[in-house]
């Protein structure tokens, strides 16, 4: 049965809960990072990330890599227009030596271990954020903003807060659509390293495509509440239950 397969693994925090419960929690978490990306850009790794995580780390970061391809998708059908092409063609091929770093971290590190790690990248993600210094698009800085995603996605599943950071003083159309052509790309070339270097397993394979449904749900919501919910208002809410969620992984982690 599903739920049977999806049982957390012995050791994991929630081992003892009923997985349908589990399984409620991760996919509301998709759901509601997956309305805040489709609105300001990025936000379904950064707010489901940390609380699956939290909830089972075995199943990071194949599950939530399998989850998030189909949003860009639906972001480009919608949005192809605005995509910064010359930036694509620099940040995508810099994520190549990030991403087969990463794919060695993954095989060597204990779940609880790179669950405290992708807490460490939303707890920077959120400095970053807040921070929001201004970095020109260059040839130099895409190169650097693709290899550090490329290992950031690969390793913890979050690897948008670099590229994110370049273009977040462009308009937000242009964010939305290069955003998305960064996730789709990068996380097509993240799945293959994970799949070749062993990484991936059926029971990974299932828990990202169950979410996947609340993935185009939250996308559908998204478009709703884009013309009438503030951007600022949804990423303040975000930074909030993701630097919440971080902290939960970092203690989980030291307690053991």
């Amino acid at each position: 049965m599903l739920s049977d397969l999806l049982r957390p693994v012995p050791g994991s925090l929630f081992a003892s809960a009923d997985p349908w419960v589990l399984l409620t929690v991760a996919a509301l978490a998709v759901l509601v990072g997956a309305v805040v990306q489709s609105t300001v850009g990025l936000g379904l790794g950064l707010v489901a990330a940390p609380v699956i995580s939290f909830l089972d780390p075995s199943l990071m970061p194949g599950a939530m890599l399998i989850t998030v391809v189909l949003l860009p998708v639906l972001t480009l059908v919608q949005e192809w227009r605005h995509v910064h092409w010359r930036g694509i063609a620099w940040g995508v091929p810099a994520r190549l030596p990030g991403t087969l770093l990463a794919v060695w971290v993954v095989a060597v590190l204990e779940p609880r271990v790179l669950g405290a790690v992708v807490g460490m990248m939303v707890l920077a993600a959120v400095v970053l954020t807040v921070w929001s210094f201004r970095v020109r698009i260059t040839p130099a800085s895409l190169t650097v903003a693709g290899a550090l995603s490329g290992f950031a996605g690969t390793a913890t599943s979050i690897g948008g807060p670099p590229v994110a950071l370049l273009y977040q003083y462009e308009e937000p159309p242009r964010v939305r659509a290069t955003l998305a052509a960064f996730f789709l790309v990068g996380s097509a070339i993240s799945l293959t390293a994970l799949t070749l270097g062993g990484q991936m397993d059926l029971r990974t394979v299932v828990a990202g495509t169950v979410a996947v449904p609340f993935v185009a749900i939250g996308f559908v919501l998204g478009n709703v509440l884009r013309g009438r919910v503030p951007p600022r208002t949804l990423r303040l809410g975000m930074l909030t239950v993701v630097t919440f969620s971080a902290i939960g992984l970092l203690v989980q982690a030291a307690l053991g």
